[in-house]
């Protein structure tokens, strides 16, 4: 994991070290603010709540720790939470009963890929009581299969499998009182012209063929073949961006200001720029980072931390990204040992 070994920071002494780390893991834990007198009794190095007194006014200085309202207990800052990360962070590793769980929950047995990362998703969302993230970036492999399958009225199924058997499947819009038999001319077409070719060079193929009118297709067909191959080539590195859990985001909310931050950062979420951003984080890292508040540039949210690894197959090569959006006081040591060993899972699904 990219993440430092616990160790005493550069700029503090031990007693501040261990004054930061206490109202970090009472903050994470509790949510409230965190006094002398409870510091007091918590820290084993026998310190007076005068003394501890002291050492918080020193973090406030330094801008580690704030007052929040009246309050004569303490809140650490973005920046502390950031020095606590970077220097006292202690976290643990999974059991080998934990990773075959999360192994077993996203084994790719009987369903499709897309099932598999939505899994993925809410299983992250359901570890760290945060909203969990899957991004998978679209297939550049040969495909195997395309297929189209009526729904009903106006909608249908395209179904994609790639040249290692997984599947997605989107749902297009289609002209009301298609026949089945467009469908299945579009599916045939599309086949006949696969023999392990990837998409991009697909829809060349087909681009020039219907504007060269060297198909045998009707006119709904071809726009069900056109309809089909843009729901996977439209512009952008993105493929699927799925987020499970985000009503958690919610539950510690009790300011407006913060309540509008949220409500942004889900729009975000649902936008083709976060997806870019999200692969160039991971692009970034050869393992788990963690962003507090503003750090990404993605959110600029103040209040929201994001913990974030690569997907990387057997070549290395990134093949997709994990991770997990929360409030700044998710348990980072529990999760950032979630987040790294289900990217490796995922990396070697996706790749």
């Amino acid at each position: 994991m990219d993440i430092p070994p616990s160790r005493p920071t550069s700029s503090l002494d031990a007693r501040a070290s261990a004054v930061l780390r206490e109202i970090v893991e009472q903050y994470v834990e509790t949510g409230e603010p965190v006094g002398s007198r409870t510091l007091s009794r918590r820290l084993p190095m026998g310190l007076s709540p005068a003394t501890i007194r002291n050492v918080m006014s020193d973090l406030t200085d330094a801008g580690l720790l704030f007052a929040p309202h009246t309050s004569a207990g303490r809140l650490p800052t973005d920046l502390g939470l950031r020095l606590f990360v970077d220097g006292l962070l202690q976290f643990g590793e999974l059991t080998e009963t934990e990773r075959e769980s999360i192994s077993a929950k996203l084994a790719l047995s009987g369903r499709s890929m897309e099932d598999t990362l939505t899994e993925a998703s809410a299983m992250l969302s359901g570890l760290s009581a945060a909203a969990g993230m899957v991004l998978a970036p679209k297939s550049e492999g040969p495909l195997r299969h395309i297929e189209f399958v009526p729904l009903g009225p106006g909608r249908a199924l395209v179904i994609l499998v790639n040249a290692e058997g997984h599947v997605e499947n989107r749902v297009i819009a289609i002209p009301p009182g298609m026949p089945p038999s467009s469908l299945q001319q579009a599916s045939n077409y599309l086949n006949s012209r696969l023999t392990n070719r990837a998409l991009p060079e697909l829809r060349q193929i087909v681009s020039t063929e219907i504007a060269e009118n060297r198909t045998e297709l009707d006119a709904l067909s071809e726009k069900i073949v056109e309809a089909g191959l843009a729901t996977w080539t439209s512009e952008g590195r993105g493929g699927s961006l799925i987020v499970r859990g985000q009503a958690r985001l919610l539950a510690d909310i009790t300011q407006i200001e913060r309540l509008s931050a949220i409500q942004n950062l889900f729009e975000r979420l649902e936008t083709q720029e976060t997806m870019l951003r999200l692969l160039e984080l991971a692009e970034g890292s050869e393992g788990v980072r963690i962003y507090i508040g503003a750090e990404s540039s993605l959110f600029g949210t103040s209040g929201v931390s994001m913990v974030v690894a690569p997907a990387r197959n057997a070549a290395n090569r990134i093949v997709g990204a994990i991770g997990v959006i929360g409030p700044t006081r998710i348990n980072y040591g529990r999760i950032i040992p979630v987040v790294d060993y289900t990217a490796r899972v995922i990396g070697r699904l996706l790749g």
